[in-house]
C-alpha cells in the first residue's frame, strides 16, 4: 500500500482560517505536517508565495498554496472522494456564496469579540505573545503589549468599530445564531448529511473565535447547543464518516435567512468596497442598517467579488434562474454586473504584521 505524501500547513493554533484548512485536511483525507508559525516562519512563506497571510501550504513537490477558498477548490478538484462540493451546479453556487458570506462578513464580529473585550483580549494577547511572537526580543509582558496594542488598533479602531458601530457587530452575532440553531437541530451540516465549502467558510470563526474565546463562547452555549455541537461534530469528521452518505444535491429552503443576508448586506459591501479600491481610495464609506461605516479599502474582498460574479456569470441559464429564485432581486444584480479585479498585493506589501494575520 502506497502513503501519500504529506502536504506542510504553516499557520497559528489561534488563527480563523488556519482552523477552517485543518477542518477541511481532515475531512478530506489529506495527510499534513502543522508547523505554528512564528515571526519568521511568517516572513519566510510571505518570501516564498508573496503575500502574508495565514494558512499557507507547502505541498509536497515544493509548491506553494495560498488563500483557503481557492485551496479547498484545488482540492475538491483532485480528489474525488470524499466530495464536499455540492454535485448540483446550483446547490454548489449557493455554498461558494455562503462560503465567502461566512469567510468575510463574519470576520468582523469573530475579530471584535477577540480585542473588545478585556478577558478575551487579555487570554489571546498572552497566547499570541508566547507563540507568534516567541522568536521576537524583550519579555513575555512586553510581547504581550505589543500584541495587545496592535490588535485593537487594527481589529478595532481601524477597522470601524466605535460605539455606534458595536452594537450592529454583536446583534450580526446574535442573528447568526437565531438563523442557524433551528438548522443544526435538524440536521448534521448546512446542506444535509455532508459538509460543503459553506460549511467550512462557517468552521473558521466558529471554531477559533466564537467557541473559544470566552466571551462569544458563552453566548453560543447559551443560545445555541446545537451549533456548538456542529463545530465539534465538524472538527472530528474523517473520510469513513462519508463513505455511505451520497454526495449533496440541492441547497435546503431553510437556508433562505442566510441569502438574504448575503445579498442585502454583504455584496452591497463589496460592491461599495470595489468602487473604492478601483478608485484608489483609501476607505470605503458604506451605511448598513442605517448606520454609517468607515473601513479599509481591501484589494482581497474587491476580488471576492469578481469571483462570485465570474461563477455566477458562468451558470448556464436554467441554474442561473434556479439561483435567481434563492436570491433577492439586489443579489442578483450585483451578480450580473461585472466589475474590474483589483490588483494584488506585491511580495514588498507582505509585511510581517499584515492584515491578514489574524
Amino acid at each position: 500500500m502506497t502513503t501519500r505524501k504529506r502536504h506542510t500547513l504553516h499557520g497559528l493554533r489561534l488563527s480563523y482560517f488556519t482552523g477552517k484548512l485543518e477542518a477541511y485536511f481532515h475531512a478530506k483525507g489529506i495527510p499534513f505536517d502543522y508547523v505554528e508559525m512564528d515571526l519568521a516562519d511568517f516572513r519566510r512563506c510571505a518570501r516564498a508565495t508573496g503575500i502574508a497571510q495565514m494558512p499557507q501550504v507547502e505541498a509536497p513537490d515544493g509548491g506553494w498554496l495560498t488563500d483557503t477558498t481557492g485551496m479547498i477548490a484545488h482540492f475538491e478538484a483532485a480528489m474525488s472522494e470524499p466530495a464536499f462540493m455540492p454535485a448540483d451546479p446550483a446547490a454548489a453556487f449557493i455554498s461558494l456564496l455562503l462560503e465567502d458570506l461566512f469567510d468575510e462578513w463574519l470576520w468582523r464580529p469573530a475579530l471584535y469579540y477577540r480585542w473588545a473585550f478585556a478577558e478575551d483580549a487579555r487570554l489571546m494577547s498572552s497566547q499570541l505573545a508566547r507563540t507568534m511572537l516567541r522568536d521576537a526580543p524583550g519579555p513575555l509582558f512586553l510581547r504581550r503589549q505589543v500584541i495587545l496594542h496592535r490588535q485593537r488598533r487594527v481589529f478595532l479602531k481601524e477597522d470601524g468599530v466605535t460605539r455606534t458601530t458595536a452594537p450592529q457587530i454583536e446583534d450580526l452575532y446574535l442573528r447568526t445564531l437565531a438563523i442557524l440553531e433551528p438548522i443544526f437541530a435538524v440536521r448534521p451540516y448546512l446542506f444535509g448529511a455532508r459538509p460543503c465549502e459553506a460549511d467550512f467558510g462557517l468552521f473558521g470563526p466558529f471554531f477559533r473565535h466564537f467557541s473559544s474565546d470566552p466571551t462569544p463562547a458563552g453566548i453560543l452555549r447559551d443560545r445555541a447547543p446545537h451549533t456548538l455541537a456542529w463545530v465539534s461534530r465538524l472538527w472530528a469528521a474523517t473520510p469513513a464518516q462519508f463513505a455511505s452518505t451520497a454526495p449533496t444535491t440541492e441547497a435546503p429552503a431553510d437556508l433562505a435567512s442566510l441569502l438574504a443576508m448575503a445579498c442585502d448586506e454583504y455584496l452591497p459591501y463589496l460592491a461599495a468596497n470595489s468602487d473604492a479600491v478601483r478608485a484608489g481610495y483609501r476607505n470605503v464609506v458604506w451605511t448598513h442598517l442605517g448606520v454609517r461605516w468607515q473601513t479599509p479599502a481591501s484589494p482581497y474582498r474587491a476580488n471576492c467579488l469578481v469571483s462570485l460574479q465570474d461563477e455566477y456569470q458562468m451558470l448556464d441559464a436554467a441554474t442561473r434562474a434556479v439561483v435567481d429564485s434563492r436570491l433577492t432581486t439586489a443579489g442578483s444584480t450585483l451578480l450580473a454586473t461585472p466589475t474590474a479585479a483589483a490588483p494584488k498585493p506585491s511580495t514588498t506589501e507582505a509585511k510581517p504584521l499584515d492584515r491578514n494575520w489574524r
